[in-house]
């Protein structure tokens, strides 16, 4: 008798699964268990997370697609390296990226976009309500996807969403600062009643201040993060 072959899981749980992978690599690279140079060995992540290498593969490609990965030579998958003031550049870009597709949607949102952007910015509040900073997270890449697309300009949404790829572990981190969530989600509320008002300026300089980390934000995201960890980039 032939052995059964296994059964693989729904392509839903596959997702799932490989989400969570991601999500966990993403805190160990930004948390500083993974550091810059370390090898991402498939065998030993397989083994660790209990699943063939084929989600691992996927999830080193996300990494890599988003600059938290680089492949070197001879080595294969490695932590890549970023510097503090590269960090800090990065998210003035995003906030003017941001401020634009905030700007444009105030101009160009239909009524039933804005309705579910209404829809996302209560989810994000039950979210708030359930002190869920994960769940508030993937409910606000909604938000500001909506955003994006309501910009009516593809280029600059491909552009923003990009680089929303690169800074998601640090965007994710900034979310279990204590009561960010809470004033996060005021921010949205500000931002929703800019574009239904057709507020341009309001809604650009609204989500412009969202997006930055600047003044306490700034020492607070550093402080989220391992000495190592930005000792290691300050010298890359």
């Amino acid at each position: 008798m032939t052995e059964k072959r296994r059964r693989r899981p729904p392509a839903g749980q596959r997702g799932n699964r490989g989400a969570e992978i991601v999500r966990e690599l993403e805190h160990d690279i930004v948390r500083g268990a993974l550091q810059p140079g370390d090898r991402l060995d498939e065998r030993q992540l397989s083994e660790r997370f209990g699943t063939s290498r084929t989600p691992i593969r996927e999830a080193i490609l996300q990494l890599a697609t988003s600059g938290l990965v680089s492949t070197v030579p001879r080595r294969g998958a490695v932590v890549a390296a970023i510097t503090l003031s590269e960090l800090l550049e990065m998210f003035e870009t995003m906030a003017e990226l941001e401020s634009a597709c905030a700007r444009l949607a105030a101009r160009r949102m239909q009524p039933a976009e804005l309705a579910a952007l209404e829809r996302l910015h209560m989810a994000c509040e039950r979210h708030v309500m359930e002190q869920d900073p994960d769940a508030y997270y993937a409910a606000n890449v909604g938000f500001h996807e909506a955003i994006y697309d309501a910009s009516r300009n593809g280029f600059l949404a491909r552009q923003t969403r990009h680089l929303r790829n690169r800074l998601s572990p640090y965007r994710r981190l900034q979310l279990h600062r204590k009561g960010r969530m809470l004033s996060s989600n005021a921010e949205h509320a500000a931002i929703v009643e800019a574009i239904r008002t057709g507020d341009e300026e309001r809604a650009a300089a609204v989500m412009r201040e969202h997006v930055s980390v600047q003044g306490h934000g700034v020492n607070d995201l550093i402080a989220l993060m391992p000495r190592s960890y930005l000792d290691a980039r300050a010298s890359a």
